[in-house]
């Protein structure tokens, strides 16, 4: 599921391209940006449904090569660990990742199966693919290890796969590595016991919430928290801060003043991490530098009010 870390960039992002754009639909924009996280999980799918394709293709190779004319011992009893992966058939069986395929008409691998062969390419000529055939012991533990090293060390780093991505879907570029991750997690979570689950996108409704209240937010008091800046920071001027750095501190404010739940220290750290990863060298600093001092004009001022978790 999205983690509050990246519905921040999510909404950071938005945030960016409606003030360049110089767009005031808030609620075009605001759909928008709902609708950029939901095709974070199509993503997802796509990923987990990639393992299913390559098992497939596999399977039809052996069947391929028992037909040939001089078929050798090897083609007529092949080895069939892969084919028998015990949790990606796990992922063929799920009723929930079948439904959502089916439902959203993800048929990229039907289209587009050449990436399903170039990634079966990898496997089969991979030293970690050749070992794992070799392996002696038949066991789920045994299957599922092959499989997160096959996604992480095969499919999360294949250029082709992420160019492939970009060219589906402009707003996938910065969700693949989140969703790389996430998928590492749920096959590393998935037991032995019971049917693979798809999950929810979103930990519960507040998380859900925040998306479109911090955008909104954000937008709506653009102006006043440039004010704020402007007020309380006297020694940076505004017009000489990075573009992304003033939205992150802005994203901050409004955080401070209309997220009661929390935590003051929790949303200058998130700030930080991602100015590191979105802006330039030296936004970690900068960013927790003026955030930190708002922080305490506004507690000063007695605007900042955190009730419950955010008293932490």
């Amino acid at each position: 599921m999205i983690n509050r870390r990246h519905i921040r960039v999510k909404v950071m992002q938005s945030v960016y391209a409606m003030i360049q754009s110089h767009n005031d639909d808030i609620v075009k924009e605001e759909k928008f940006v709902k609708h950029s996280i939901k095709k974070m999980f199509d993503l997802y799918v796509l990923l987990l449904q990639l393992l299913v394709e390559v098992q497939k293709l596999s399977e039809q190779k052996q069947e391929i090569s028992k037909k040939k004319y001089l078929a050798t011992k090897e083609d007529l009893s092949p080895n069939r660990k892969f084919v028998e992966n015990k949790l990606i058939k796990k992922l063929a069986e799920s009723n929930s990742l079948l439904i959502y395929v089916e439902a959203h008409k993800l048929n990229n691998w039907l289209l587009d199966d050449e990436y399903v062969k170039i990634i079966w390419e990898k496997l089969q000529k991979s030293d970690l693919f050749s070992r794992y055939l070799n392996t002696i012991e038949d066991s789920y533990k045994v299957d599922k290890s092959f499989v997160i090293e096959f996604f992480r060390d095969i499919i999360a780093p294949n250029q082709k796969l992420s160019d492939y991505f970009e060219d589906q879907n402009i707003t996938w570029v910065d969700d693949i590595p989140f969703v790389n991750t996430w998928v590492i997690r749920s096959l590393n979570n998935q037991n032995s016991n019971g049917n693979f689950m798809l999950g929810s996108l979103y930990k519960n409704e507040d998380d859900e919430n925040f998306v479109s209240e911090l955008f909104k937010k954000v937008i709506l008091n653009h102006h006043t928290f440039e004010n704020d800046i402007k007020t309380h920071t006297p020694n940076w001027e505004s017009d000489r801060i990075a573009g992304m750095d003033m939205i992150l501190i802005k994203m901050g404010i409004s955080e401070f003043l209309y997220f009661p739940s929390i935590p003051t220290r929790v949303t200058i750290n998130e700030y930080i991490e991602i100015a590191k990863d979105y802006s330039t060298q030296k936004s970690g600093y900068f960013v927790n530098g003026v955030l930190d001092k708002l922080s305490k004009e506004f507690e000063k001022e007695k605007r900042l009010v955190k009730v419950g978790r955010g008293l932490l």
